[in-house]
């Protein structure tokens, strides 16, 4: 299975006419936050597989074709604070949307809001592990976990109930954005255990 990452960059890779048959072998887009609506509504079109998003702690705001306003992209599913199943590709996702609070804006959390969160996701995971002898697949994030890629500015600090997910739970994968990487030398990918988390920042390919 491949999964097609996206988050905080809008890349002309992705934002073109060709992008059907550069991608041609992803099976599933993820995006971790603070891209256009527009942008991932292209995406989607283009690609016509599922798309699933969290909210990063930037989010523009667009018309429906009513003149209301919206953030979420059409044909996608936002996953935060959910736990959901995709049947097709026999996937378990979850998902927190923004980042820790840092000045106050929109989408941004204490510590002890995103314990809760994520504290409200665990009733599902545990019963995963009784219908699906696994708890969870994919942890979709913007924000990091507290350790794995985070920063120590206030506003990427990582997040503490992320990390305790991560070791309670072992996704195969934790997806993340946020952290903005201009360095090449900085690592984009980090092995955590049983889990592979990666930075999403601009896109990924990742083959799980």
């Amino acid at each position: 299975m491949k999964i097609l990452g996206l988050s905080d960059l809008e890349v002309p890779a992705v934002y073109s006419t060709s992008i059907k048959s550069r991608f041609n072998d992803i099976d599933l887009v993820v995006s971790c936050g603070d891209l256009h609506p527009s942008y991932l509504e292209f995406v989607v079109s283009m690609l016509d597989i599922p798309l699933y998003f969290v909210h990063g702690n930037h989010v523009p705001t667009i018309e429906d074709d009513e003149g209301n306003p919206k953030t979420d992209p059409e044909g996608s599913i936002n996953l935060h604070k959910t736990v959901y199943y995709d049947e097709g590709n026999d996937l378990i996702l979850a998902g927190i949307e923004g980042s820790l609070l840092y000045n106050f804006g929109p989408r941004q959390y204490s510590q002890q809001r995103m314990w809760n969160m994520v504290y409200g996701l665990v009733p599902r995971l545990l019963l995963n592990k009784v219908t699906f002898g696994r708890y969870l697949d994919v942890l979709v994030t913007h924000a990091a976990a507290t350790g794995l890629h985070d920063d120590d500015d206030p506003a990427h600090q990582g997040v503490d109930a992320f990390r305790w997910l991560i070791d309670t739970f072992k996704p195969k994968l934790h997806l993340h954005g946020h952290i903005h990487i201009y360095n090449p030398l900085v690592p984009r990918e980090t092995f955590y255990k049983q889990t592979r988390v990666i930075n999403t920042y601009g896109y990924r390919e990742i083959t799980i």
